[in-house]
């Protein structure tokens, strides 16, 4: 056997590392220790004497504190910031679940009703708020009201009505928050203005006022207009309003030649009351009137009385609007306003031909057969009566006076002596020989004479039926100004 030495510094001879005369001997392995926790320390072990003394001073609530302190306070993860993440992520849970719950009580406990600008209503609710006492705005709008009055003075209302932002109302005992916002980028295309929207929160138990409130709108606006007839005109693709409404015309206070408006009358009343015999038969369920006849005869009066006598209003169409095209000429007689008369004043100034130029004096986008194809084409509106009015219906294209476009014809004709004396006798009642007397005069002239120069005269001669004959021999001159 062979052995390995190495020699020292008194002679002594040591065993080397490793000898083949005996077994190595090895280390034993210890088993891996997890790594300590912050600066070195391992968790604190559980006290459970500590416990159990808690548990008998305080009972559960003492058990609870003291497990709270060993294993949260004391342990030095949570000194070392698992603490502040743990508090952050229980803050944002809160937080969220706050947001969830204020939310599922909104919709629990709260209801909104939103008016838009497009619809009818939102101009009856601003009216309607702005004359409401129980309210509290601290932001206003103004709204102008020019009215030009025949004799030319000028009359200008202001009222003041909620603007952009917050109101808050109390109606029949509920409190209500108004909330007007003005869009920046939406605009209504037909007037330039910004969209707008009106909405009105309470609780869901008083949703049931939202109905109330509307209709004592709606009735407020009607009863404004109740008794007066409202002019409309088109604004874009919509009806509006033109002006403020009229004091209703009575029928009688139009004097035309014998038997011409009672017919008209009649006429209309039998086609109001026909609707079912049209649609049984299949007709299409409208009426068209062509008035004719030289200007100042009453033609438009007449329609204004007519529109009174039945409680219709009137909406009046420039077929010469630059603007105009077929498209929203048809979609304008499709949307009418009900119990309205549709007026289509000196339809030959718009279309004396098939053809249309700059030379005539006019220059409009609606063409011949677009006006016909709104008249009684297949999309043509139902339920309407439509009034036409021109002083040279010579001028008419044929295709426009065919049965189905215009149903019923009449003159309306110079003041006739019938029509002259009944005139006399309304501005000068009683005063029958008078008004013999200025028919004879007026009939010696031997020139037609319309009902506005004998309404002009008249009235120049309010309480004077003397001066009235005296001045007959002005009538020679059709535009005579007194």
């Amino acid at each position: 056997m062979f052995s390995f030495f190495s020699s020292g510094g008194q002679g002594k001879n040591e065993p080397s590392s490793f000898s083949s005369s005996a077994p190595a001997e090895f280390e034993p392995i210890e088993p891996p220790v997890s790594s300590p926790g912050p600066a070195g320390h391992q968790p604190p072990p559980l006290d459970f004497s500590k416990l159990q003394e808690s548990h008998e001073k305080e009972g559960i609530s003492g058990i609870a504190n003291n497990l709270f302190t060993q294993v949260v306070l004391s342990n030095p993860y949570f000194a070392a910031g698992g603490g502040l993440m743990l508090l952050g992520t229980g803050l944002a849970l809160a937080r969220q679940g706050v947001v969830r719950a204020s939310g599922l009580i909104y919709r629990q406990l709260l209801v909104d009703l939103e008016i838009p600008s497009k619809d009818k209503s939102y101009m009856w609710f601003l009216e309607w708020m702005s004359q409401y006492k129980n309210r509290s705005s601290r932001h206003l709008s103004v709204e102008t009201n020019f009215i030009q009055h025949d004799n030319g003075a000028v009359s200008t209302k202001f009222s003041l009505v909620p603007g952009p932002g917050n109101h808050l109302i109390k109606y029949k005992g509920a409190f209500m928050l108004i909330k007007r916002e003005r869009s920046g980028k939406l605009l209504d295309m037909t007037s330039g203005t910004p969209f707008e929207t009106v909405t009105l929160t309470t609780l869901y138990r008083d949703r049931f006022l939202f109905n109330e409130l509307l209709t004592e709108a709606k009735t407020m606006a009607l009863k404004s207009q109740e008794g007066k007839t409202v002019i409309y005109t088109s604004w874009g693709p919509e009806w509006r309003p033109f002006g403020q409404p009229k004091k209703k015309r009575t029928i009688g206070s139009v004097i035309l030649d014998k038997g011409i408006k009672e017919e008209i009358l009649l006429d209309v009343k039998d086609f109001l009351k026909s609707g079912k015999w049209y649609f049984d038969r299949g007709i299409p369920y409208r009426r068209g009137y062509l008035l004719y006849g030289p200007p100042g005869s009453g033609k438009t009066s007449f329609i204004q009385a007519l529109a009174g006598e039945l409680d219709y209003n009137i909406c009046i169409l420039n077929l010469s609007e630059a603007n105009l095209t077929d498209d929203r000429l048809n979609h304008l007689m499709n949307h009418i306003p009900e119990r309205s008369l549709l007026l289509l004043e000196d339809i030959d100034a718009a279309f004396n031909k098939r053809s249309q130029t700059d030379e005539s004096g006019f220059k409009s986008g609606v063409t011949f057969s677009g006006l016909l194809n709104a008249l009684d084409g297949v999309a043509s509106s139902e339920e309407t009566i439509t009034f036409m009015t021109t002083n040279h219906p010579e001028r008419l294209d044929p295709a426009i006076l065919r049965p189905g476009r215009i149903d019923y014809r009449v003159l309306i004709d110079n003041a006739s002596s019938h029509q002259i004396e009944e005139m006399f006798l309304r501005f000068y009642e009683g005063e029958t020989e008078k008004a013999k007397e200025f028919v004879a005069k007026a009939a010696e002239l031997n020139v037609p004479i319309s009902t506005a120069q004998l309404q002009g005269l008249f009235v120049y001669n309010k309480n004077d039926p003397d001066s009235a004959l005296s001045m007959v021999e002005t009538l020679k001159t059709p535009n005579h100004v007194f």
